[in-house]
């Protein structure tokens, strides 16, 4: 036997046994759908079978609390960090990326030998090096931005026969996207297991999110049940991911996976539009401080790790928990210099007979959506029975679930005790908030490189984050923060539209075809601008061109040095109107 052919087979051993050793991972998260948003939890109107199945069968974390909103609870879910320290604080304006030096669920797991594989909502940076393939995943489907439709997704998505990016690269797709992703996730999950592989698969939904769009067959029985028609699709949204989520555990029982396999059901936030409906009782939605914002639906299933029988897990924890949880569960090491804000849950989900009993802690969340975070803004600290809100408002959850009554003056030594605990953890994490964290230009991994007007920096205004803004010429001028890979000569390419769309600066764009839903981001009128000139300020250069009725783009080439820097693209009218950021820039080192 020859020495290479031996290896070869150690190689496939030592693959086939990972593999049976080492379970699978299946993180199916949704977007915007609360705790009230599942009939096993007491909802009168939605049904939802599977995740019902799921959650009888199933240890359940019955007070587990992500961050308020999408961007911020991914982002510590990835990373084992609150998301203030890991960066994505905000969705939008160059606040949602996740930091450069943070480690990733993708990066353990694939440095252990898994398979990993990231389908749907990413919402951690569309630019290198913040893409899901740069921070771990081996295959990757995703859409742009928070959303489908928003500006840095393919131009004219919505929701059905999109166009997403496999791999970095534009492919379409026949179907509804959320159908996609599970069907883009079974295939991935097929061929790992054929290659001998464990796997983890992060199915991350952008449903029940707005804007709401569904196959009418999933909606319709609650337009017929009473419901205005934003809560029947967000409703009927939540019956598609159902009816999937159910396909794909038939699917891996089918298979033999599923014994194997930690199956995690749960959610990014608050309910966005279920709350007029069922809010389980508490008092919020999405982006609240209060426990309907965050406290969220969290099942783990696994049949050779002992979980199948119902049971609640009451005590308090957090997104920041998961990746630890998942690396004990699994046997996975991470790197030694990785100190994770979270703690390991197999002690609750695995209680050994005379274990030291879990001890109380703080955990805080918190919703800035600004670009520099506030002390105190929309922050809940939490303990077991406590909940400190905005560091003023206390609330003892064992009597009051719903939060309607606030004692803070009866107990000042609880109040000083979590404003305590919140202040440590403010001086731990806000020194990293005056650090930007920038795209990388003229890198061989993403050359040329698209820049989306979503995340922009600016002085306050909203950034133009999705394609109904860009269609009806949001105003406005904001900057890149970005960081220049290598010295040389760079063209420089201001549009008004992406680049995967061929039209003027100054030309219209006609209305999108509808979908089956709500009024899709594509249907608003893409309106003519009167635009005459593009200026570009960028390491220290500042630049003018003339734009032509037939141009579709100011083009500008520039020498660049290596390092930090601003870059800015504005059109002015013809009529002196206030100048308009460039919604996009395609940056390309020569």
């Amino acid at each position: 036997m020859t020495r290479p052919f031996f290896a070869f087979l150690c190689g496939a051993f030592l693959a086939l046994n990972l593999a049976a050793e080492r379970p699978n991972v299946v993180i199916v998260i949704t977007d915007d759908q609360g705790y009230g948003d599942v009939s096993a939890h007491g909802n009168p109107i939605l049904q939802t079978p599977e995740m019902d199945r799921l959650h009888g069968e199933s240890v359940r974390l019955t007070n587990y609390h992500v961050s308020p909103t999408c961007a911020p609870t991914r982002g510590a879910l990835m990373s084992g960090h609150y998301t203030n320290r890991a960066g994505p604080w905000h969705t939008i304006m160059g606040r949602s990326f996740l930091r450069v030096g943070e480690t990733t669920l993708g990066e353990v797991f694939s440095a252990n030998g898994y398979a990993t594989g990231m389908f749907g909502k990413w919402h951690l940076g569309d630019n290198y090096p913040y893409r899901p393939q740069d921070r771990g995943f081996t295959e990757v489907v995703a859409h742009g931005g928070g959303g489908v439709g928003q500006t840095p997704d393919y131009w004219d998505n919505a929701y059905f026969d999109d166009t997403l990016h496999h791999n970095g690269v534009p492919k379409k797709y026949e179907g509804y996207c959320t159908d996609v992703y599970f069907s883009e996730a079974k295939r991935f999950m097929a061929e790992s297991h054929s290659a001998g592989k464990p796997f983890l698969t992060y199915i991350s939904m952008n449903a029940p999110h707005s804007p709401f769009h569904a196959p009418e067959k999933y909606w319709k029985p609650y337009i017929d049940a009473g419901l205005p028609q934003k809560e029947a699709i967000f409703f009927g949204m939540i019956a598609n991911i159902d009816e999937n989520l159910g396909t794909l555990r038939t699917w891996l029982a089918d298979r033999g996976l599923a014994d194997n396999t930690i199956f995690i059901f749960t959610t990014d936030n608050g309910t966005a539009s279920g709350d007029q409906v069922f809010n389980s009782g508490m008092n919020g939605k999405k982006g609240s401080a209060y426990d309907g914002g965050h406290r969220v639906p969290f099942f783990m299933h696994w049949p050779d790790g002992g979980f199948t029988q119902a049971r609640d897990i009451p005590e308090l924890t957090a997104h920041i928990d998961i990746l630890p949880t998942l690396m004990e569960l699994c046997k996975v090491d991470g790197p030694a210099d990785y100190k994770y804000d979270g703690l390991s849950l197999r002690p609750l989900l695995r209680p050994s007979k005379g274990s030291a009993p879990w001890k109380d802690r703080v955990i805080i969340t918190d919703s800035q959506r600004v670009v520099d975070p506030i002390k105190w803004k929309s922050s809940s600290t939490m303990s077991q029975r406590w909940r400190l809100i905005n560091g003023k408002e206390l609330y003892d959850m064992d009597n009051d679930a719903g939060q309607t009554t606030d004692i803070a003056g009866q107990f000042p030594g609880v109040v000083a005790h979590l404003r305590g605990a919140y202040d440590a953890w403010w001086a731990d994490i806000s020194p990293s908030f005056v650090i930007d964290e920038r795209p990388v230009l003229g890198h061989d991994a993403a050359n040329p490189t698209q820049l989306t007007g979503h995340d922009w920096l600016t002085d306050g205004r909203i950034s133009p984050w999705n394609q109904a803004h860009i269609r009806k010429g949001h105003t406005g001028v904001g900057y890149w923060a970005v960081r220049v890979a290598e010295a040389g000569r760079y063209k420089i390419s201001l549009r008004r539209w992406p680049q995967e769309l061929s039209r003027a600066i100054t030309a219209a764009v006609a209305p999108g075809e509808p979908v089956p839903g709500g009024t899709a981001f594509r249907e608003t009128p893409g309106i003519s601008l009167a635009i005459n000139q593009a200026t570009l300020r960028i390491g220290g250069h500042d630049l003018k061109a003339v734009v032509g009725p037939n141009d579709e783009a100011a083009t500008f080439t520039v020498e660049l040095e290596v390092g930090d820097a601003e870059l800015e693209g504005a059109f002015q009218f013809s009529d002196d109107s206030p100048a308009l950021g460039s919604y996009y820039a395609v940056v390309e080192r020569l």
